[in-house]
C-alpha cells in the first residue's frame, strides 16, 4: 500500500473517531455515585487502570522494589524532545546505545551486548537478531520501559543485555485528543492526530485512534523516508468481572538511497579515512520499503478471591522489499579507489503469533499476605526470504568501483533475474513460567520464579538445512530488603540462555548461549517520593556467544563462540527535584572481557552519560525549556580497525503554551553540531549534524 493510500485511510478512520459523540459521564464519574464498592473496584481495575511495571518478574511491584535495573522514558520526555521514532526515543534510556550501523536496521544495546529481547504490554515477542527494521514509529506507546540484565523469566529467552517493554497507548476515561503539525531541517513534515473517545453511556466501553504521516529528506546524500502509520485501540467491559481489549496497527515505510552497511574508514596505508558528514555507499536505485502490522486481543476476567486472569494474543507481520548496494575494502589515500561492491535484491515475509495466559493472585503463608503468578505462552513464527540473481561477469555492481567518494549514479543497477527462495525458517517456543513474591516480614521479601522453555527452529538456510531443537529450564531469584519506607535494598540472580542466528564456517546456527547473571542494588526515594535513586552493581557470564571470525569459503561472514565475562556500575537518579524542574541523570561504568582476560566488545563505550531534564519558567509558567544528551568514552572496533573518540551530543527545546488547547515547541538537536561515527558495533556512517524542527499541536 502506497503512502497517499495510507494517508486516505488515516483520515477516514480519524474523521469516524471525531463523529463520536460523549454519551455520558466518563466511568468513573459514574463510579462515584455508586453505592456498590465491589463494582466500582471492577469498573476501575478491569476497564482502564493505571498499569504498574510487570517487567522483570510478572508480579506487581513498583519500580523501586523491582530486584532489577528498570528505566522508564515517558510520555512526557517522548514529545518534548520529539522522539517520533522508536530510535530517538531509546536514545533518552539509561544504559542503552542505539546502534545505526545501516540507515535502515538499527541493533540497540546494553552492558555491551545486543537486546534481543522485546515485550508489548508485557507479552516477550520474537526479536531476530535484535535487529529493527526501518524506523519504527513511537507516537502509538504511551512510554518505553527498560529492564537492564538477564530477564529469562518473562520472555523465556534473554542474554545479560536487558528487555524493552513497550507500553501502547490505551483510551482514556475521557473524550479527548490532538492534532500535531511540524516542519524542520532536510525539509521534514509531519503530521500527527491522536484522539479517544467514550463509546457508551457508561463510559464502559472506549477507543482510540492514532495516525500519522511524515516525509524526510536527509543529510546523507541520496537518502529519504516517508512514512505512514495507523493505530486504533478498543476497550471495554463485557460483564461486571471481565473485560476485553482490541486493536491493530499498520505502517507503511518507504526508503529510497540506503546503505547496505556503513562507510568503509580503512585506508591501505593503515590510517583511519575521514568524509563528509553526508558521505554515503549508495546509489540511486537502492531502496528499502516497509510494511510492519500488529493486531492484538487481551481477555481478563476477575476470578474470586481477588485473582486475575490474563489472555492476550499478538500477531506480529512484516514485509520488505529491498534493493541494496555493499561497498568494502580499503581505500587508497591518492586515488580512491580500492572498494568493491556488492548489489543484492531481496524480499521477506515473517509473522508470528503469541498466545500467552497468565494468572496472578495473593495467597496467604505464615501469617503473611504473597502473590503469586503463572503463566503458560506458545509462539510460532515464520520466516520466507527471497533473493533476485544476477550475471555478476555483466554488471558493473559487482567489483571495482570508481574513486570514492562517488557519484550516485556512477554504478547502473543490474539487471535481476527472477527471485529465488534464499530461507524458509519456522520457529516456536513453547514456555511454562511462575514467580511468587514471599513476604518474610514487613522488611524484607523474596521473589522465586521458574521458567521452561522448548524451543525449535527448522527450515532451509542459504542451501543449509536447520534442524535446532533445545529445552531448558531456568531460575530467577531476588530478596530486597527495606532499610526504612524509603530505601530499599536488593540482590538478584537469573539464568541467560539465548538461541543465536549467526552462522558457523559451514552454514549452522550457533548453539545458544547460556551463562548467569547477578546484580545487586540499592533504590531510594527522595522528596516526597518525586524523587528516585538507584544504584547498582552487575556480572554476568555468558558462553558460546557469538563472535565475528572472518570470512568462509563462500566469501560470507561466519562466527564462533567464545565466553565472555561483563561487570560495571550503574546509577540513574529521576523524577521531580523542584516543583518547575524534572530531570534523568544516568551513568553506566562497564568492562567486558574474553576468557583469556583480554578485552571484548570494545566497540561498547566503557563509561556513558545520559540526562534530560526540562524546567517551567517560575515568571512565565506557560513556557518551558529542556536539554538532553549523552556523553560517552571513546570507543574501538579491532575487527574493522576503527576508533571513535569520546563525544557528546546534546538536545534542547522550547515550549510555549500559547493558550490552554495551543503549544508551539521548537528543538534543537546536536547543539554542537558534533561529528561522531553513530557506530562501531558494525561499522557506520556519522550521525546527523545540528538539526531542527518546530512544532504546533492544537488540543481539544
Amino acid at each position: 500500500m502506497k503512502l497517499q493510500h495510507t494517508f486516505a485511510l488515516s483520515t477516514l478512520v480519524l474523521a469516524m473517531g471525531f463523529l463520536v459523540q460523549p454519551l455520558a459521564h466518563a466511568a468513573e464519574q459514574q463510579n462515584a455515585d455508586n453505592n456498590d464498592q465491589n463494582i466500582e473496584k471492577i469498573q476501575i481495575l478491569g476497564v482502564r487502570y493505571k498499569r504498574v511495571s510487570q517487567g522483570a518478574t510478572g508480579l506487581t511491584m513498583e519500580i523501586d522494589e523491582t530486584p532489577q535495573s528498570i528505566s522508564v522514558v515517558s510520555n512526557e520526555q517522548i514529545s518534548n524532545f520529539a522522539a517520533n521514532n522508536l530510535n530517538d526515543v531509546l536514545r533518552l534510556a539509561t544504559g542503552i546505545s542505539v546502534e545505526e550501523w545501516e540507515t535502515n536496521r538499527t541493533q540497540y544495546t546494553s552492558r555491551g551486548f545486543e537486546i534481543k529481547s522485546t515485550q508489548i504490554d508485557g507479552v516477550g515477542l520474537p526479536n531476530d537478531w535484535g535487529i529493527v527494521t526501518g524506523a519504527m514509529e513511537a507516537y502509538g506507546y504511551e512510554k518505553v520501559e527498560v529492564i537492564r540484565g538477564a530477564n529469562g523469566l518473562l520472555t523465556g529467552i534473554g542474554n545479560s543485555a536487558g528487555t524493552i517493554n513497550y507500553v501502547r497507548k490505551r483510551p482514556t476515561n475521557e473524550n479527548q485528543g490532538e492534532v500535531g503539525v511540524s516542519y524542520g531541517s532536510d525539509d521534514f513534515k509531519r503530521v500527527q492526530a491522536d484522539y479517544s473517545a467514550l463509546l457508551t453511556e457508561s463510559g464502559s466501553w472506549a477507543a482510540r485512534v492514532v495516525a500519522v504521516v511524515e516525509d524526510k529528506e536527509s543529510y546523507l546524500d541520496g537518502l529519504e523516508n516517508d512514512r505512514g502509520y495507523l493505530y486504533a485501540v478498543v476497550d471495554g467491559q463485557l460483564t461486571d468481572n471481565s473485560t476485553l481489549t482490541l486493536g491493530f496497527s499498520y505502517q507503511d515505510a518507504n526508503t529510497d538511497g540506503n546503505t547496505w552497511g556503513g562507510l568503509v574508514f580503512n585506508y591501505t596505508d593503515g590510517t583511519q579515512a575521514e568524509w563528509d558528514t553526508s558521505a554515503s555507499t549508495t546509489q540511486e536505485w537502492t531502496m528499502w520499503d516497509t510494511i510492519n502490522t500488529t493486531a492484538f486481543v487481551e481477555y481478563t476476567y476477575i476470578l474470586p478471591n481477588d485473582w486475575d486472569l490474563k489472555v492476550a494474543y499478538n500477531h506480529q507481520g512484516l514485509e520488505d522489499e529491498s534493493k541494496l548496494f555493499y561497498a568494502s575494502g580499503t581505500i587508497d589515500k591518492n586515488t580512491g579507489l580500492g572498494l568493491n561492491g556488492w548489489p543484492g535484491r531481496y524480499d521477506t515475509d515473517f509473522s508470528a503469533d503469541i498466545l500467552d495466559i497468565t494468572t496472578i493472585g495473593h495467597y496467604g503463608l505464615f501469617g503473611q499476605d504473597h502473590e503469586l503468578t503463572l503463566g503458560l505462552s506458545g509462539s510460532q513464527s515464520k520466516k520466507y526470504m527471497y533473493q533476485y540473481p544476477f550475471d555478476f561477469a555483466a554488471t558493473p555492481a559487482y567489483g571495482p568501483t570508481p574513486a570514492f567518494p562517488y557519484a550516485l549514479d556512477a554504478i547502473p543497477e543490474p539487471e535481476w533475474g527472477d527471485k529465488v527462495e534464499y530461507s524458509d525458517i519456522d520457529v516456536s517456543l513453547l514456555r511454562a513460567y511462575g514467580s511468587t513474591k514471599y513476604n518474610i516480614n514487613d522488611s524484607l521479601f523474596m521473589v522465586a520464579g521458574f521458567n521452561a522453555i522448548k524451543y525449535t527452529r527448522e527450515g532451509v538456510n542459504s542451501g543449509v538445512d536447520i534442524d535446532n531443537d533445545e529445552s531448558e529450564f531456568s531460575p530467577y531469584a531476588g530478596v530486597v530488603y527495606s532499610i526504612t519506607d524509603d530505601i530499599n535494598t536488593y540482590f538478584s540472580y537469573s539464568d541467560i540462555y539465548q538461541p543465536q542466528e549467526q552462522y558457523d564456517y559451514d552454514g549452522y546456527f550457533l548453539a545458544p548461549t547460556k551463562g548467569v547473571n547477578y546484580e545487586l542494588g540499592l533504590k531510594t526515594l527522595w522528596l516526597d517520593n518525586d524523587l528516585m535513586a538507584t544504584f547498582a552493581l552487575f556480572r554476568a557470564e555468558q558462553n558460546n556467544l557469538a563472535s565475528y571470525a572472518g570470512l568462509n569459503a563462500n566469501g560470507n561472514y561466519y562466527y564462533k563462540g567464545v565466553n565472555v565475562e561483563s561487570k560495571g556500575f550503574e546509577v540513574e537518579v529521576t523524577g521531580r527535584v523542584t516543583e518547575n524542574l524534572n530531570a534523568v541523570f544516568g551513568y553506566t561504568l562497564l568492562d567486558v572481557e574474553d576468557e583469556n582476560g583480554d578485552k571484548a566488545n570494545e566497540w561498547a563505550a566503557r563509561n556513558v552519560v545520559n540526562f534530560s531534564m526540562d524546567y517551567t519558567l517560575p515568571q512565565l509558567p506557560e513556557v518551558s525549556v529542556g536539554l538532553g544528551g549523552r556523553w560517552q568514552s571513546k570507543t574501538k572496533n579491532v575487527d574493522y580497525n576503527v576508533e571513535q573518540d569520546a563525544y557528546i551530543v546534546v538536545n534542547a527545546f522550547a515550549n510555549w503554551d500559547v493558550s490552554e488547547d495551543l503549544s508551539l515547541r521548537a528543538n534543537i538537536n546536536n547543539l554542537t553540531d558534533e561529528k561522531y561515527i553513530n557506530s562501531l558495533a558494525t561499522i557506520g556512517y556519522y550521525g546527523a549534524p545540528v538539526n531542527g524542527s518546530v512544532n504546533l499541536t492544537y488540543r481539544f
